[in-house]
């Protein structure tokens, strides 16, 4: 079965690194379905029926966002909200995620080393995306993990908000590739 990839960007088509993967993810149309939660839900209105069935039409599932003060961007923590419901994620009867494959892909405008416990912020990424993978377990899914790229932001508040750093084009495309392989290996 396909992957479900679950994109949510406030602004993909400016993009640098999130546009890059989807790009990336295109090019296997029989192996992944993107699914930009922004295009499908501009006003927010999210339709939980129709993203449950659209999970149960699939195998693996991947949430794709940029991380937004150390979280998720509003719309995917509504989309959680809306369509892991009681029921159907979790709760008597909700079995739908159990055993699915599910996993993360994170932009991080801040550099690697200060996502650790000695770095500028005091955690590491794998420790501020704790409540995703513990939403993953609390629904008996088989979480994977997550794939990140970092940014290279050097001094807090540096980047522009909603806007990514353009790396290098050998970097991004690598790690594009890299973001296939790691989704093909779940």
């Amino acid at each position: 079965m396909k992957t479900l990839v679950i994109v949510t960007h406030p602004s993909l088509e400016t993009s640098v690194i999130n546009k890059r993967w989807v790009e990336e993810l295109e090019k296997y149309p029989e192996k992944y379905t993107v699914h930009d939660l922004h295009k499908v839900y501009p006003d927010g209105n999210i339709d939980a029926k129709r993203e449950q069935q659209l999970i149960e039409s699939h195998g693996n599932l991947v949430l794709q966002f940029p991380v937004y003060w150390f979280n998720c961007p509003p719309l995917l923590k509504k989309w959680l909200d809306d369509v892991l419901a009681y029921g159907w994620a979790y709760g008597s009867n909700g079995d739908k995620l159990k055993n699915r494959k599910t996993a993360l892909a994170v932009s991080a405008g801040i550099k690697e080393e200060d996502y650790r416990e000695e770095g500028r912020y005091r955690y590491t990424l794998q420790h501020l995306l704790s409540p995703f993978e513990i939403t993953f377990l609390y629904c008996h899914a088989d979480y994977r993990s997550f794939f990140a790229y970092y940014g290279t932001e050097t001094e807090p508040g540096e980047n522009v908000p909603g806007a990514e750093n353009e790396p290098p084009t050998n970097d991004l495309d690598k790690s594009a590739q890299d973001y296939v392989s790691f989704i093909d290996h779940l």
